[in-house]
């Protein structure tokens, strides 16, 4: 496969701050491809020095195998998609199209065709002639789309295009952009805070954290296969044990919380500084009232806060026996738990093999902003 995008050995710092460190990683042409991390991570100044606004202290940039050093960021064959779409109010839709063929002295015919056939692929035929403040927000974001597609760049940068749009409606571009990349065959470099965006839409997500990349992957292998407590925390929703790690008599390793609970583990932590862990269980990897088959399910009796209905998404909100911890639980849709209620005492479970633990980090809950 082709690499579309290739970036190798990166750095930018702004006075003795560093904002990208060190960041390398290929893109094949056609793939959606997402940095996803909180703000301030440095997702954004790496997309800036993609497109050429910001030159890095090292590394270089390759588009299409050619190095981009020095090349102007008009001159590099990428387009930049910001948040708030920058669309020109006093032009129609056709003209906010057209507007960088006919920057780069393309007239007549050539531009009519192109016009024409990137609205009818963007879902906006017979819009041409409407005004921008007659369309609906997700309308916009196709303009904004088709202006940038019609220049045949590269690779389409987009830097959180859809943070400005209401919450129905961005659940709704989702959809819409990930099945246009997949119609235009474009290659996406996506940014975006939001986890839900890049796991939805990406062939592949980099999960950025002070400046680094944590995890770079397949959706499907940063959720099951999280290489940091910061991805395990970041992506999806986690409970997480503090505890000791302990091994008992017969090789079997364990671990012990503060409140007295022992969890069997699968695999052992290559601990460093001490034998504390963090232990990673999925709400939908727990288990109600578990008919246990197997001698190494883990079983932890708890006492329920609240039923915490959203449909096809409702979880129990529970607290251990003997901990002030709240722990989420999702409700399978697929068996019927109206039975439960507030204040009920049941059990939850779940098999070693559904957690996931690492070396204790600072504490600190990373935020899904």
């Amino acid at each position: 496969m082709q690499i579309a995008l290739s970036v190798k050995n990166i750095s930018k710092k702004f006075g003795n701050f560093t904002a990208v460190n060190d960041i390398s990683f290929d893109v094949e042409d056609g793939k959606f491809f997402s940095i996803l991390g909180p703000s301030g991570c440095g997702k954004t100044t790496l997309l800036r020095v993609i497109a050429g606004f910001f030159q890095p202290e090292t590394g270089s940039v390759e588009i299409g195998g050619k190095n981009m050093l020095g090349v102007e960021p008009n001159k590099r064959p990428v387009n930049l998609i910001f948040q708030n779409l920058a669309l020109f109010p006093m032009m129609n839709v056709y003209d906010n199209i057209a507007f960088g063929l006919r920057r780069k002295g393309e007239k007549g015919k050539s531009v009519e065709q192109k016009v024409n056939s990137m609205l009818e692929r963007v879902g906006l035929s017979g819009y041409g002639l409407k005004k921008i403040n007659q369309l609906s927000g997700g309308q916009n974001q196709r303009v904004a789309i088709a202006r940038c597609l019609v220049l045949e760049p590269s690779v389409l940068l987009l830097d959180e295009p859809l943070g400005a749009l209401d919450a129905k409606l961005r659940e709704h571009m989702k959809i819409e952009l990930k099945k246009l990349q997949a119609e235009v065959g474009t290659t996406f470099v996506y940014i975006t805070h939001d986890q839900s965006e890049a796991m939805v839409m990406s062939d592949y997500v980099a999960v950025m954290n002070a400046a680094h990349f944590e995890q770079l992957d397949t959706p499907q292998n940063l959720y099951s296969n999280p290489s940091s407590a910061f991805v395990a925390q970041f992506v999806g929703k986690n409970n997480k044990f503090i505890a000791k790690q302990r091994k008992d008599e017969n090789g079997n390793f364990f671990a012990e919380t503060k409140d007295g609970h022992s969890f069997k583990l699968s695999r052992p932590v290559d601990l460093k500084d001490d034998n504390s862990i963090e232990l990673y269980v999925r709400p939908e990897a727990m288990i109600i009232n578990p008919k246990v088959t197997k001698e190494n399910f883990n079983i932890l009796n708890v006492s329920v806060e609240a039923i915490l209905f959203d449909g096809g998404n409702s979880r129990l909100l529970v607290v251990p026996e003997n901990s002030k911890q709240e722990l989420i639980v999702s409700l399978p849709q697929n068996r019927q738990f109206d039975y439960i209620k507030a204040k009920d005492k049941i059990k939850i479970g779940w098999d070693p093999e559904a957690a996931v633990c690492f070396n204790k980090t600072d504490g600190k809950i990373y935020e899904k902003l």
